[in-house]
């Protein structure tokens, strides 16, 4: 009798020891599905397809029939769509609501969901890191708290695959108290508050840190040492950054494995053409704003400018994917309009609104 009590003993302690390794493995295998994804992210920002929509601007595919800009976009291979959100803007245009809601859509549709908190009212980018208004006179203390309930707000109520803490914050952010070079220590206490109440409000959205090409990428990303984050985001732009691929390439590849992170182009975008479709002045417009000899302005040059862009983050080790600026900037104002789009030679689609080659790069592997 005790012989077989002891035997029921050992069998269920085995049971347990089996289980618990079960258990482990599991643990194991979702920590490593959660910090070595090798998902890629082909991503498209769509930050003003809400309001393209409310002045009923429509798109084509290439046999010219009316079709929907996200079921044109799936098909061509995007799987992630990357929106700005902005504090308190003075439109609706890229508001909490209007992000919020337009993320639901979104992701109804399969999209994954890529934010990039500004941080601000209006365009945070290198030269321009302004407070919101509602939180210019609060002290540093009642600002971190700030920070820290507004992030965690974000996660909680869009639930955001990836989450960008600023955007193109070489210089920092939440300016003045987070100047990186005349207030270094609040700089990292801000960047690391909006990091900790991600982690807080999600257990499996990524962090990404951002900044604008790679001149002073190594050392900004240096001083990052205590911060917890997941992605590092690059913007690259041939007529603001390194002008030869081949050095680009060298730099993005190192600093992903200098700082052993999974790395991404947060931005990127090519001309079809010089011409203008709107009166309003085009950032990439003029015969001297083509830089890059190789790829001329063309629908076949834009598609290959991508095409090698894209060849790039897939050859680095930990590349993860890249995001084409502006894809929906076509001129919806009219043409006559002084306040249109400022991009529309860079769109995905041509001056018909009809998808250009270039939508190719989505599928390419």
């Amino acid at each position: 009798m005790e012989e077989n009590r002891m035997k029921l003993l050992n069998h269920f302690m085995c049971c347990i020891l089996l289980l618990g390794l079960i258990s482990c493995s599991n643990d194991i295998s979702e920590g490593a599905e959660k910090f070595n994804d090798s998902f890629f992210y082909n991503a498209v920002d769509l930050s003003l397809l809400p309001k393209l929509r409310k002045s009923k601007t429509v798109f084509y595919d290439q046999d010219k029939k009316l079709k929907d800009a996200l079921t044109l976009l799936a098909k061509a291979g995007v799987n992630t769509i990357r929106l700005r959100i902005w504090v308190s803007p003075e439109s609706e245009d890229s508001s909490f609501d209007e992000v919020k809601k337009f993320s639901k859509e979104l992701r109804s549709k399969g999209f994954k969901i890529w934010l990039t908190v500004h941080y601000s009212d209006s365009w945070a980018d290198p030269g321009n890191q302004k407070l919101p208004k509602a939180w210019d006179a609060l002290l540093f203390e009642n600002l971190l708290f700030k920070v820290n309930v507004y992030t965690k707000r974000i996660v909680a109520e869009i639930s955001p695959d990836i989450i960008q803490i600023g955007n193109e914050i070489n210089n920092g952010f939440l300016f003045p108290h987070g100047d990186i070079y005349n207030n270094q220590v609040q700089f990292i206490e801000l960047l690391s508050t909006g990091v900790n109440a991600v982690r807080e409000a999600s257990e499996t959205c990524k962090i990404m840190i951002h900044v604008a090409g790679l001149k002073q990428a190594d050392w900004f990303f240096s001083q990052l040492k205590e911060v917890d984050y997941d992605l590092i985001g690059i913007s690259y732009y041939p007529k603001w950054h390194v002008k030869n691929l081949e050095e680009f390439e060298y730099k993005f590849n190192d600093l992903s494995e200098k700082f052993e992170k999974d790395i991404l182009i947060a931005e990127t975008a090519y001309p079809f053409t010089l011409d203008w479709n709107d009166l309003t002045h085009n950032v990439m417009g003029g015969n001297d704003a083509l830089i890059l000899p190789d790829y001329p302005a063309t629908k076949s040059g834009q598609l290959k400018f991508c095409q090698k862009v894209k060849s790039i983050v897939l050859e680095t080790k930990r590349g993860r994917g890249f995001c084409y600026w502006g894809a929906e900037l076509v001129a919806f104002d009219g043409h006559e309009s002084l306040n249109g789009s400022a991009w529309e030679n860079q769109a995905l689609f041509d001056f018909n609104n009809t998808v250009l080659p270039v939508m190719g790069v989505f599928n390419m592997e």
